[in-house]
């Protein structure tokens, strides 16, 4: 069975393309092969800066004949039917086929169509694949209308088997389809065939090309961490660097250089920040001094002179790069951080809700009053809060927006302000997503949790929030934020009460003013809108469910707990809901939810039927059976142990209480029949089915669970 290799080369592709753009290629053929009915074992696509590569094993020699059947009208069918029914499959009246259906004597087409070589398929496939890739973005060349990411410069597609080789002849828009592979643009010499996908990957490396990304990428960092240790040094992880890096280079030649001593004393973000972002560099720390003092650059080729001149060109541009930085460093330095912050006045946070200097006013009075709840100092909390988005006015900022908080934290220590207030200037941006640190800085925490909830209380009250797939304030992320922020902390706040209470807003009218003095603690926005604080509690609970979903805990249990009374407690909610579903995977859990679904469905039935409410208390004087005499035992003795076990917030144990019930509502429901002609018996019967609704019913509401 012959193996499919084929290589699109091009003019460099970007790297941040590169990774789809192989995923593309490998979706597009395989799914045009099996669609053509060649079935294949194995796919695998790579790329490199100037080629796409796609090697497909195990494909069938030719495509299987096939016989397709078509339904068509009635025979005793209108002409014109029958004409468009033989018009729309080629064949004549005479060679359609009858048979009986349930509707009379129906015309049925049968066509053969024979296999075909793979060779014809896989050609054209190729091609329809060229002409339709899916780029970010492409252009023309020459005088051809074909589009691909950078100019396309040749094809070469080949099946090969034990027998021998097949050169596939792929014509799209004039691109030779070429018998050989061209290897390193500078150290790759002349074309060179191969005759198998091993073959292949042997000579490109022969020919100064790593075809696979992530050997690419191994090699850098195996070659960069070697130079470092070397020297006493360690390389400072970037992993989105490395595979950038690796799709700039066919064949990387690592080299180490030194940052000048005029520059060593900027921060390690500043150095990092400038080094990657403008000449994708790696930053080199020294561990003994804590500083970053060499950098890691990768050549695409080799050099007589091991890479010198490569170096120096690379340390005169970084001079240059950090020349400035050091210029905004010490510009920004001269700026007292207070001055800072007021130029923010004159910066919009958004027309309904006035400038960033009055939305920093609003968050320095919800820290001040969130940090109780936090253990936080309330006068470092507010004061952190006023100047934790100052560095937005820095020069430093301006030319790396990424460093804003980090900055901030360096020009409140040169300030010389507590080390709390300078750690919260970088950390209340913090958590940004999933995968982000979670605070835990008392005073951050408060800055953080103002910062988000004046977020989403302002936009609710504007009227600006999220739809659909649209959120362009971010505040999916801002609500994540307060919920890990509460989770990740254990804080027993009420956000409701935060909400309603400590962020009073209102949207305000163009030209009036945003701002208006509630207490003496600081100035925020007016609200007449008693909603807000309910609606946001919804949208954090929504957000919640996708974050314990990941968590594996079921939507239907988060639901079943967000029905109990203070679910504005995430900590406690979620205390709940995690005791809730580990119970719900047991044994006793399941079958005990079974019983409870049994008895609600029979108790609403029968308010339902009898118009009235079984909610008086059942006697036990009136039990008729050994089991409903069980059951009133067993509900005392869990509603004794469930209800301290609540108290203590104990939900493991208040679990194991009522999974003391499942025994007993089993043998209640094997041995009773609660609908029985003796009415003072089925009443009381039906108030022993509400008692055990109302006993689960401290724990979760067990209706919202799904069957």
């Amino acid at each position: 069975m012959p193996d499919l290799l084929l290589e699109l080369f091009s003019e460099e592709i970007p790297a941040r393309l590169q990774k789809r753009a192989s995923e593309d290629l490998q979706r597009l053929i395989t799914n045009g092969l099996v669609d053509a009915g060649l079935t294949y074992e194995a796919a695998a696509a790579f790329a490199t800066p100037r080629r796409l590569c796609l090697h497909v094993t195990g494909l069938p020699a030719r495509s299987p004949d096939l016989r397709e059947e078509r339904k068509g009208p009635r025979v005793d069918a209108p002409d014109r039917a029958v004409a468009g029914f033989l018009q729309a499959t080629g064949l004549t009246r005479e060679q359609l086929v009858v048979r009986d259906e349930k509707k009379g004597p129906t015309y049925f087409a049968l066509t053969d169509r024979p296999g075909r070589p793979a060779g014809d398929i896989v050609a054209e496939i190729v091609a329809g694949t060229i002409r339709a890739f899916p780029w970010p973005t492409s252009m023309r060349w020459g005088d051809g209308n074909l589009r691909w990411v950078r100019p396309l410069q040749q094809i070469f597609c080949r099946l090969s088997d034990d027998a021998g080789n097949e050169a596939v002849a792929v014509s799209v828009d004039g691109v030779p389809c070429r018998t050989t592979v061209t290897g390193h643009r500078f150290m790759g010499g002349k074309p060179f065939s191969v005759t198998s996908f091993d073959d292949y990957v042997a000579k490109l490396k022969a020919h100064h090309v790593i075809l696979d990304p992530v050997e690419r990428a191994d090699h850098i960092r195996a070659e960069a961490e070697t130079l470092a240790f070397a020297q006493g040094m360690e390389v400072v992880e970037d992993k989105a660097l490395l595979t950038e890096v690796a799709g700039l280079v066919e064949w990387p030649v690592v080299l180490m250089g030194s940052i000048g001593a005029d520059f060593l004393d900027l921060p390690g973000e500043v150095l990092q920040t400038s080094m990657r972002e403008h000449q994708k560099f790696f930053s080199v720390r020294n561990p003994r001094t804590g500083r970053i003092e060499k950098f890691i650059t990768v050549a695409n080729r080799e050099t007589a002179d091991n890479g010198a001149v490569i170096l120096a060109g690379n340390q005169k541009v970084l001079a240059a790069r950090l020349s400035d930085a050091k210029f905004f460093w010490e510009n920004d330095l001269r700026v007292p951080l207070a001055d800072m912050a007021r130029t923010l006045g004159n910066v919009t946070f958004h027309n309904k809700l006035g400038s960033q200097a009055e939305r920093i006013d609003r968050i320095a009075a919800l820290a001040r009053d969130i940090s109780p709840m936090v253990g936080a100092d309330a006068n470092l909390a507010a004061q952190a809060a006023q100047v934790a988005k100052a560095d937005l006015a820095s020069e430093m900022v301006g030319e790396f927006p990424e460093l804003q908080g980090v900055m901030g934290r360096y020009y409140a220590i040169a300030a010389g302000l507590d080390d709390a207030v300078a750690l919260a200037c970088q950390e209340h941006y913090s958590p940004l997503g999933p995968g982000d640190r979670v605070p835990n800085a008392p005073v951050s925490v408060a800055v953080a949790m103002a910062d988000k909830i004046d977020m989403l209380t302002g936009f609710w009250a504007i009227d600006e929030k999220p739809t659909g797939s649209k959120d362009p304030f971010a505040l999916r992320r801002a609500a994540l934020g307060v919920i890990r922020l509460v989770l990740g902390n254990g804080l027993r706040l009420k956000i409701a009460q935060i909400v309603d209470g400590l962020a009073p807003v209102i949207p305000v009218q163009a030209g009036t003013s945003h701002v208006a003095p509630v207490s003496e603690k600081g100035p925020r926005l007016r609200r007449d809108d008693g909603n807000i604080a309910t609606d946001l509690l919804a949208f954090l609970h929504d957000r919640l469910k996708v974050h314990l979903r990941e968590q594996k805990i079921r939507h239907d249990v988060i639901d079943a707990c967000l029905a109990m009374p203070g679910n504005d407690d995430l900590v406690l909610l979620v205390a709940r809901a995690t005791a809730l579903n580990d119970f719900l995977g047991t044994d006793d859990g399941d079958n005990l939810v079974q019983g409870f679904r049994r008895a609600n469905n029979i108790l609403t039935q029968a308010e339902a039927s009898d118009g009235v409410a079984y909610e008086g208390t059942p006697e036990v004087r009136f039990a008729k059976d050994a089991s409903e005499t069980a059951m009133f035992k067993a509900l005392d003795k869990a509603e004794a142990a469930i209800a301290p076990a609540l108290k203590a917030e104990d939900f493991a144990a208040a679990m194991t209480a009522m999974a003391a019930l499942r025994a007993p509502i089993d043998g209640f429901f094997e041995a009773v029949q609660i609908n029985t002609d003796h009415q003072i018996t089925r009443r009381n019967r039906l108030c022993l089915l509400h008692r055990i609704r109302a006993v689960m019913g401290q724990v979760a509401r067990f209706e919202a669970l799904e069957g």
